[in-house]
């Protein structure tokens, strides 16, 4: 309930079959320059339907062309940070272009890999010695924040599969393969934030990427975050993995096995949880990634007995970041309870 505002009293009226009508009081209408035939733009704000007239509406400019000016003196790091910054706040063209009379070779290479490997929808559109120019071709509706994300969580647990099967076999190739998918799983991160921040501007483009509210915009965000931080451990185990002398023995392998498996399946209920607006489930996440302490220790036991001596701080490592794979399912779990709070309260 809200206070009783200034303002007169109308009767809503229905007519036709499907129809509301309410009528405006002439001195408002007269007032503001509108006339029989006018058009109102009509929105639902929180608890209120508010009225505006549709050429007093201007739409949020969207940003289109920025420009970043590069030395010599510029390492790769800092201007693939500059560049991303820009893709994520919406720019649709990024010019690079050199103070001095040539963008070096090493700067170059970093803005193509840079491109290629983690902006998704953009692409070099030309090129010339002191210039570099992005452009961002994909437009939303192509790629949903949802659709974005549920690929992002399938990389993530193949990667952790992957890792787990190159810990198994010591497959060195494999382990390879698997630090470099973490690209892939970036390249749908900084594009669903590039999706939330436009969003969260604009009630359109908040509609056309899925979400009926900004503040659904936060939570998404913040579980972005959480499924970059699982997928950035599965590349660590597969780093460990490179380091290892010894492949695990079979009853220890198990034992990590299990806690794998018990992770993984904490993360895949939690993102299923979310998709599925289901706030139980994603309670009973939160209740079972509890136990991963204890299956943590059990491991830890097992392998100060029958792991090489050299390889166990490599393995100790390798169950840390199990574990935390499952405190972070915990914790997009958190934010799943959060988004659907409303369904545990009674009308």
């Amino acid at each position: 309930m809200i206070e009783q505002p200034d303002g007169e009293v109308r009767k809503i009226q229905f007519t036709g079959k499907s129809t509301f009508i309410v009528s405006l009081p002439k001195k408002w209408v007269t007032a503001l320059g509108l006339r029989a035939g006018s058009q109102v733009i009509v929105f639902k704000q929180n608890n209120s339907l508010v009225l505006i007239p549709k050429e007093m509406v201007k739409q949020p400019a969207q940003p289109i062309e920025a420009t970043i000016i590069i030395s010599n003196m510029d390492g790769p790091d800092t201007i693939i940070r500059k560049i991303i910054s820009l893709y994520l706040v919406g720019y649709n063209f990024i010019i690079v272009r050199a103070k001095d009379e040539r963008i070096s070779a090493l700067q170059r290479n970093a803005v193509k890999e840079l491109a290629r490997k983690k902006l998704v929808g953009t692409e070099i559109i030309s090129e010339t010695s002191n210039e570099i120019r992005l452009q961002t071709l994909l437009s939303y509706p192509e790629l949903s924040v949802e659709n974005a994300l549920r690929r992002m969580c399938l990389i993530t647990a193949s990667m952790h599969d992957d890792a787990m099967q190159a810990l198994k076999e010591l497959n060195r190739k494999l382990a390879k393969e698997v630090i470099q998918l973490d690209d892939e799983v970036d390249r749908f991160s900084l594009y669903i934030i590039r999706q939330l921040k436009a969003a969260i501007q604009n009630e359109k483009i908040l509609k056309d990427v899925g979400f009926s509210n900004p503040r659904d915009c936060l939570g998404y965000r913040v579980i972005v975050k959480f499924v970059e931080r699982i997928a950035d451990h599965a590349a660590k185990i597969a780093e460990y993995v490179l380091a290892l002398e010894e492949r695990p023995d079979e009853t220890t392998f198990r034992k990590i096995f299990e806690m794998s498996v018990f992770a993984k399946t904490a993360f895949e209920d939690a993102i299923k949880s979310l998709f599925r607006k289901d706030y139980i489930l994603a309670d009973q996440v939160i209740s079972k990634a509890k136990t991963i302490q204890y299956l943590e220790n059990e491991v830890i036991k097992e392998i100060q007995t029958k792991t090489k001596q050299v390889d166990i701080p490599f393995t100790r490592m390798i169950i840390e970041s199990i574990r935390r794979t499952a405190e972070y399912a915990s914790d997009i779990a958190e934010i799943v309870l959060n988004l659907n709070v409303d369904q545990i309260i009674i009308t």
